[in-house]
């Protein structure tokens, strides 16, 4: 389960009131969480930001990350968050489009393949006139 810290709306409307909440990433934004992990007012002058910062501490070593808006705000508050590097990750499209356990190969029907050679000589013959133009 992939967890995230991130904020949860709240408040009325054109009065939004942030909780910092640590969930599972598949979850909707102001859906089910974990834990409250504090809050955030843009509203009031200054703002106001209140976090449990061991609390939050404990969900980073777990590996929780923290999304953009989140990490800013944990930033202002002096904490150092530490993401992977990208070069740790799997680098390239091969990586990114692993096959599948269980894959099975797939068949073009004989209507497509027929198709596809008959595109493919419309193509050949354009290029080959041209070529001839030229």
């Amino acid at each position: 389960m992939p967890v995230v810290i991130r904020l949860m709306r709240a408040g009325a409307k054109k009065r939004p009131f942030y909780r910092m909440v640590a969930a599972d990433s598949r979850r909707q934004r102001d859906g089910r969480f974990l834990e409250i992990l504090g809050h955030y007012n843009p509203i009031a002058q200054p703002f106001e930001l209140v976090v449990h910062k061991d609390r939050v501490e404990e969900w980073l070593k777990k590996g929780a990350q923290p999304s953009e808006q989140a990490a800013s705000l944990l930033r202002s508050l002096g904490m150092t968050l530490s993401r992977p590097s990208p070069s740790t990750k799997k680098a390239g499209p091969a990586a990114a489009k692993a096959p599948r356990k269980h894959a099975v190969p797939r068949k073009a029907s004989a209507r497509k393949v027929k198709a596809k050679a008959a595109r493919k000589a419309v193509k050949s013959k354009a290029g080959a006139k041209a070529a001839a133009k030229a």
